[in-house]
């Protein structure tokens, strides 16, 4: 590795790092400032921006834009509201399961905030150390995109893999993923149980119980969205909704069956590409909605959904392009420094996309910008798909918005960000999460890829 690379590199990073203290749409107008010194004062290509990946992410946020919009997000959060107050002794499993459906259905993780203060407030009020299920309810929001047939890094690892040869399709990722990453769930669940003092023994928390006004922010209110009113609209906007994820998943299943010559059902009725036929959806669906179902449209580009994913578009457009002009650039030196690696040890790829992702905060980005590097140095694609749960790594450093809202909504005070930055409490739940999620899908993917799907898929 030349002076030269070492250099640039260090320029990559520092943007990734300075975006990151900045936050939201900085990650990715920073990284244009790398670029600009990559291309204008190094004299690097220009890479590629993701234009493909960036088209889905705005077909689906501006569909999940107008799902809340309608009211139809406020219906999915009272159906799940009731199932955790119907069942609070299991509030550390169920309130995770919770948010990770809700995301696996929305494809962004940012639905947690609607739903956080009601695992708290259950908690709370069963005398469960709120910190057990926030924890791991945090995580679980953010686990649940590599899980979601909508969300940019599921989308985007079908997208890039096919062009890289690996034909794999959205059915069959989630086939790896979602078991994997249940049970990682359900370790980290389990190991949060009995997870900190109990409150009648947590001197901390009897001291702030004590007093009066604390006593009274902390058990004065509860949060519920079981009072606010649900429209026919509302309603029939889930249905749309979900219809529509039932069609893509359909139209995915028609890219994986074979039909009697070899061809694909796709190929033998002239489909276009998913990426194509996930826009399309997406975009006739939010239309449903703002027709049918009084999704202003105002209101939907207002709503917090719609505004996190532009962000998300940004992001992934500055730091996906940044990261393709510098390796694009270094290839042929990247496979030299790392092909014995990459040939005795494939797996160790997933420690590439944790560190990635602790920088940048975005799977979807961590899918974009490192996969294509992943396949150029020859690491098979049943591997990749295996360690996909491993883009999630930015609960290390507790800065996201999800973890800090947590940490917010927890009147307890029981779930913090430690006196040391990295004593916090998503930190447990995250590496046992991501750990066995990742070793897991590495064994699904790689012992089961070529039998069952492939027989599957016949």
């Amino acid at each position: 590795m030349s002076f030269v690379m070492i250099i640039e590199l260090l320029i990559v990073l520092a943007a990734l790092y300075v975006g990151s203290r900045y936050g939201s749409l900085a990650l990715g107008a920073i990284s244009g400032i790398g670029l600009a010194i990559l291309v204008f004062g190094f004299g690097l290509k220009p890479g590629t921006p993701p234009t493909d990946v960036i088209y889905i992410i705005i077909a689906a946020v501006t569909c999940a834009g107008t799902l809340q919009a309608s009211g139809g997000m406020d219906w999915m959060i009272q159906v799940a509201e009731r199932l955790l107050r119907k069942h609070p002794d299991h509030i550390t499993f169920l309130g995770p399961l919770t948010t990770f459906f809700l995301t696996v259905l929305v494809g962004t993780g940012h639905v947690v905030y609607t739903i956080m203060p009601i695992i708290c407030d259950i908690a709370l009020k069963k005398d469960i150390r709120p910190e057990r299920p926030c924890g791991v309810a945090s995580i679980a929001s953010q686990v649940g995109i590599t899980c979601s047939p909508i969300a940019a890094a599921v989308v985007a690892f079908v997208t890039i893999s096919n062009a890289n040869g690996f034909m794999v399709s959205i059915p069959q990722v989630l086939m790896v993923t979602i078991p994997a990453c249940l049970c990682g769930l359900m370790c980290a669940a389990a190991a949060s149980y009995k997870r900190g003092k109990d409150l009648d023994k947590d001197p901390e928390f009897l001291k702030r119980k004590a007093d009066p006004e604390m006593y009274k922010y902390m058990y004065g209110n509860s949060a519920t969205t079981l009072d606010k009113v649900i429209t026919k609209e509302a309603k029939a906007s889930v249905f749309i909704f979900l219809g529509a994820l039932l069609v893509i998943v359909a139209f995915a299943f028609c890219q994986m069956l074979h039909v009697k010559d070899g061809s694909t059902v796709a190929e033998a009725i002239k489909l276009p590409k998913m990426n194509i036929i996930i826009q399309i959806i997406m975009l006739t669906a939010a239309a449903a909605n703002i027709m049918f179902c009084k999704a202003q449209p105002k209101k939907a580009v207002g709503g917090a959904v719609w505004q996190s994913g532009m962000v998300a578009v940004v992001a992934i457009y500055g730091i996906a392009w940044l990261a393709d002009t510098y390796f694009g650039n270094y290839l042929d030196e990247m496979k030299v420094m790392l092909a014995d690696l990459v040939t005795n040890y494939p797996w160790s790829i997933a420690f590439v996309f944790f560190l990635v992702s602790v920088l940048i905060n975005s799977q979807g980005a961590v899918v974009v910008a490192m996969l294509p590097l992943a396949y150029e140095l020859g690491i098979p694609g049943p591997v990749l798909l295996g360690v996909l749960p491993s883009v999630y790594g930015y609960f290390f450093i507790p800065n996201y918005p999800s973890d800090i809202a947590t940490v917010n909504f927890d009147r307890s005070g029981t779930t913090k960000i430690g006196k040391y930055l990295l004593n916090h409490s998503f930190m447990m739940p995250g590496l046992i999460s991501v750990t066995v999620s990742t070793i897991l899908g590495y064994l699904i993917a790689n012992v089961a890829f070529h039998g069952y799907f492939t027989t599957f898929i016949q």
